[in-house]
């Protein structure tokens, strides 16, 4: 059989290519490990008990979760208190992170117990992806005028808090959760990631709508760029709290169970 040389060279070619989106969209094709740990982590203006309507979810459908405390320090503590928890698993885990706490999935979903990752209204950088010029590319959501600085210290001011981090809880659960926000050290916002865990891992994104945290384009950019199975919901950048069982269904298929 005679093969025509520049025809066979284009066909490997677009082979490589080929496997190249292939391999990128490895997250999105990929069909999730049975788990049944669950690793959460918080983002800024929150502490950990933030998860606790998704953890009653996930304890309920037969899963360990543990929320991590993030430090809100810099970034490598905030991964290093991630990976110790992570080391702590015994078998597939699926980090989820919220918000901020996405630089932290990113990064630490490299560990081996992470089975599949989970974005919730959260950042999602490539690696060493500078993600303040790439969020200037797109509208500054009202949350952004409403942080202050105490020194290093920074905290969302209440008015802020209210209507655009929890614009859809009733007032009174969005004043306990101001009442109890961990500030965070303005070091924290320098940090870069230094690998990105869904160029290699299924990712699974939880789109709010109404977000007036992260722009909503910007996370619907973000996920579909990681090849991530996404969902829509009709919610402030809580979520997790105005929406727990969505982000509970959303997680346990990112564990491999029937929802």
């Amino acid at each position: 059989m005679i093969v025509n040389r520049r025809t066979f060279s284009t066909a490997m070619v677009a082979g490589a290519a080929a496997s190249l989106i292939s391999a990128q969209g490895k997250a999105a094709t990929a069909g999730p490990v049975a788990a049944r740990n669950v690793v959460l982590v918080h983002g800024l203006f929150a502490d950990g008990s933030c998860w606790s309507e998704v953890i009653a979810r996930l304890q309920a459908a037969g899963l360990n979760a543990t929320a991590v405390q993030n430090p809100l320090t810099t970034l490598p503590e905030a991964v290093a208190s991630a990976q110790r928890v992570l080391a702590r698993q015994d078998g597939p885990t699926v980090l989820v992170g919220h918000s901020f706490s996405g630089m932290i999935v990113t990064e630490a979903g490299m560990h081996p117990n992470v089975s599949a990752l989970v974005y919730v209204a959260a950042r999602a950088p490539d690696a060493g992806e500078d993600y303040t010029a790439l969020a200037k590319t797109f509208p500054t959501p009202p949350a952004s005028a409403g942080i202050v600085f105490d020194g290093d210290e920074g905290r969302l001011a209440e008015a802020a808090f209210l209507h655009d981090f929890a614009g859809d809880l009733p007032e009174a659960t969005a004043r306990v959760l101001y009442a109890v926000q961990q500030p965070f050290n303005k070091a924290l916002l320098t940090g870069k990631t230094t690998q990105a865990a869904w160029r290699s891992k299924p990712s699974f994104y939880a789109v709010s709508t109404q977000d007036r945290t992260i722009d909503p384009d910007l996370e619907r950019f973000m996920a579909k760029r990681m090849g991530a199975k996404t969902i829509e919901v009709k919610s402030s950048h809580l979520s997790l709290i105005s929406h727990p069982d969505e982000i509970a269904r959303l997680i346990q298929e990112a564990a491999g169970l029937d929802t």
